[in-house]
């Protein structure tokens, strides 16, 4: 079953499928790992090499983590 959305247009209820959506979901879930780690190793690097505490990334790492964290508690109850 496609997205609602999807099934209005006659192109994409071709091309787009649950396994679309699904690679799609876990793609961003992927990046948004990724992009957590390379913050996290950023903010490590300046702190350790240079001395300086980065409050940037520290607070970018922070929204990361707790949206994370949130979406997880939200989906255990609400699924």
């Amino acid at each position: 079953m496609t997205h609602p959305i999807f099934s209005r247009i006659p192109f994409f209820n071709k091309v787009v499928d649950e396994r679309f959506l699904e690679h799609r979901r876990r793609s961003t879930s992927a990046a948004g790992i990724a992009g957590a780690l390379l913050v996290g190793a950023l903010y490590e690097y300046h702190w350790f090499h240079d001395h300086v505490m980065s409050w940037e990334l520290l607070a970018v790492l922070l929204v990361m983590v707790t949206v994370k964290l949130s979406m997880m508690v939200w989906y255990k109850f609400h699924d």
